[in-house]
């Protein structure tokens, strides 16, 4: 029986998965593949340099590929055109991140899927498809909730001087005081939203200080109330999470949806092991 690879791309991260025989025979991890940051050559070099799986590129029958910035067909078409290079007698299939989410977290019951990773995302799934969703717009003017959304509030609060003492010294012990290298860093090199990301670090680190759980609480609130408030089927289903900041910060979504009158569904990391449960069934 043909193998069946399975990828679940982040703005960060690539988890894949190699199904065989009906079971997950693999798992590996290599770095993130978005077409609306990355190009074609930046893709390939990814698979080229860093996907290592144990079966010839020839044993793969079909390779299902969720992935953040696929908005459109024209997306999926760059990616497709990537992977058949490396892939040529496979069928491929490509799909939005937030089907990935959906999938792992809803299964075939009807839920709100929820992504709050390095960026975020939302939409209403209905037990097969993703039957609407508000857009998403990254990092720029967008993410509300995410990593990256949350990376911008901490050197906001550090560099505008909103920070009190305690929270201004640990940042400045951790990450310095260079204004002009955070600047080149978000404004002059690749992947800023990654950058933007790892500050998140800085919030798990302060867990309890008044000004991190303002943080936190207004992000998600922002997120909320753009997104999740605006579907009328998030009072009748469960609302579910996908990605690292949902799941470091649960508490803080399960406290808000107590408040909101809604049901909070699964909270999960990442969602490659409700996929391959998806794809065995």
């Amino acid at each position: 029986m043909a193998a069946i690879l399975i990828a679940d791309s982040g703005s960060t991260k690539t988890d894949w998965c190699l199904i065989q025989s009906g079971k997950c025979r693999q798992r590996t991890k290599t770095g993130g593949m978005n077409p609306l940051l990355q190009t074609k050559e930046q893709v390939s070099k990814v698979l080229e340099s860093e996907l290592s799986i144990d079966e010839p590129y020839e044993a793969v029958g079909q390779v299902v590929f969720y992935g953040a910035g696929v908005k459109d067909a024209a997306a999926q078409e760059e990616l497709r055109s990537v992977l058949s290079v490396h892939f040529k007698a496979a069928a491929i299939d490509i799909h939005s991140d937030l089907l990935a989410a959906a999938r792992a977290t809803c299964g075939y019951e009807k839920g709100v899927a929820c992504i709050l990773g390095t960026g975020s995302n939302s939409g209403y799934y209905n037990g097969k498809i993703i039957k609407h969703q508000n857009p998403s717009l990254g990092y720029i003017i967008g993410d509300e909730g995410g990593g990256a959304f949350l990376g911008k509030r901490v050197l906001q609060y550090y560099f505008y001087r909103t920070f009190d003492e305690e929270l201004t010294g640990a940042f400045q012990q951790k990450y310095g005081d260079d204004l002009s290298s955070v600047l080149r860093k978000v404004y002059q090199e690749p992947f800023a939203n990654r950058y933007l990301a790892t500050f998140v670090q800085f919030l798990k680190e302060h867990r309890g200080h008044y000004m991190v759980e303002n943080i936190i609480e207004d992000a998600f609130i922002d997120f909320h109330q753009r997104h999740i408030l605006k579907y009328r089927e998030s009072w009748n289903y469960p609302v579910h999470f996908c990605g690292a900041v949902a799941y470091e910060f649960k508490d803080v979504i399960e406290s808000l949806h107590e408040q909101y009158g809604l049901e909070t569904g699964n909270i999960v990391k990442a969602p490659m092991d409700g996929l391959c449960a998806y794809h065995l069934g």
